[in-house]
């Protein structure tokens, strides 16, 4: 018997001990997203893809609650996704890779010509609290982090900021213990299993505040280095501070130690205009571009290639219904980038269409010349 099929038994089993009936919330979205996307030549030739793509991913996401006791509940969060490509090969938008999951949830359904339906479970997880706090246990999100646009600390579910398609930061197969000491300060220590005991992963984020400003210290052993870090965030003024960062060190392979940082501040300045800007030092990338990890990118272990970026974004409520925004991200070393253009609907209260423009700029070889411009739509309807 499978390992997932297992886990249902003992969670049914369980659930059918306590209670003949149970409290239970349902809730969930559908979204809708056609993409055309014009990649470059060089890129196109070399990896034997059309240039002009148009794909299309339709989800379904369901995310029941089951309340078991006051403090016991069991989540699941449950996704089909439907996919269609001019083509057989996938378009960035849809490469996504984790090593948090140590327990294949993904099936397909059907996969012929270009289209292909697949489901998986993104979340599952009892958790049951206690007057100190709670522990968690099964796949779940690990918020750790302030970043806006980049999130050094978050150590298991980043993502790309340039990747529009993704809504969901993927779980992470892990046991979680948050222990609250006072108001404002608790420590959070987790355990993520690997299929090799040596590569498994384990840390601890611990919070506290200061004067209106909150501050983190995290540490751990991650992908088999030491990791330590920390993180701020607050006021100045009227804007918001927030800052960010880690050191990694594998002292059998000193040649991959790195720091990684983010510092940023936004800014709330009218009730419509709203402003952000973020830097990132990415220790882990390369100052030569011919020195990229492109692979590391592809198959989701690193989200960036070279060393200092900028993100400058801007928004502004035209309507009560209609919101803009324009966003700048640049790789200050090689001179590459991509500005996005967004324009969303407010449909109704649980339903919005956006339309958006995500174009790229950059000499042969740099980061941003890899992405293709792509135009795309999507609506969201929750329930």
């Amino acid at each position: 018997m499978k390992k997932f099929e297992i886990l249902l038994l003992m969670i049914c089993l369980y659930i059918s001990n306590l209670y003949s009936q149970l409290d239970y919330s349902f809730s969930g979205y559908i979204a809708d997203l056609p993409v055309y996307s014009i990649y470059n030549e060089e890129l196109a030739d070399l990896a034997a893809i059309d240039k002009y793509q148009f794909a299309n991913i339709m989800r379904l996401r369901l995310r029941p609650e089951i309340y078991l006791m006051s403090r016991t509940r069991i989540n699941i969060e449950y996704e089909i996704d439907a996919f269609y490509s001019n083509q057989n090969s996938i378009p960035f938008i849809s490469l996504t890779s984790t090593n948090r999951q140590v327990v294949n949830l993904k099936w397909t359904i059907f996969d012929q010509d270009n289209i292909s339906v697949s489901n998986y479970i993104d979340r599952l997880y009892l958790r049951q609290g206690f007057d100190w706090g709670n522990i968690t246990v099964g796949r779940q999100r690990i918020a750790w982090g302030v970043g806006r646009v980049w999130s050094p600390t978050d150590l298991f579910n980043p993502i790309n900021p340039a990747n529009f398609g993704k809504i969901e930061k993927d779980g992470a197969d892990a046991a979680s213990l948050t222990y609250s000491f006072a108001n404002f300060t608790d420590i959070n220590i987790v355990y993520n299993p690997q299929e090799k005991l040596n590569s498994s992963n384990a840390g601890f984020r611990l919070r506290t505040n200061f004067d209106q400003y909150d501050f983190a210290l995290v540490g751990g052993y991650f992908d088999r280095s030491i990791v330590a870090g920390g993180d701020f965030a607050g006021n100045f003024f009227d804007a918001g501070l927030r800052g960010e960062g880690i050191i990694s060190m594998n002292k059998d392979d000193p040649d991959s130690n790195y720091a990684k940082f983010v510092f940023g501040m936004d800014n709330q300045f009218t009730s419509k205009l709203y402003a952000l800007i973020e830097y990132q030092f990415n220790g882990e990338g390369a100052a030569n571009k011919f020195d990229y990890d492109l692979s590391g990118l592809l198959n989701g272990r690193i989200i960036n290639l070279s060393r200092d970026y900028i993100d400058a974004g801007i928004s502004y409520q035209l309507t009560p219904l209609i919101t803009v925004s324009l966003t700048n991200n640049s790789n200050l070393n090689d001179g590459s980038g991509y500005v996005t253009i967004l324009g969303t609907y407010s449909i109704s209260d649980n339903s919005s269409a956006t339309a958006g423009v995500l174009t790229t700029y950059g000499n042969k070889f740099t980061e941003y010349s890899y992405y293709p411009t792509s135009f795309y739509l999507q609506g969201e309807f929750f329930f």
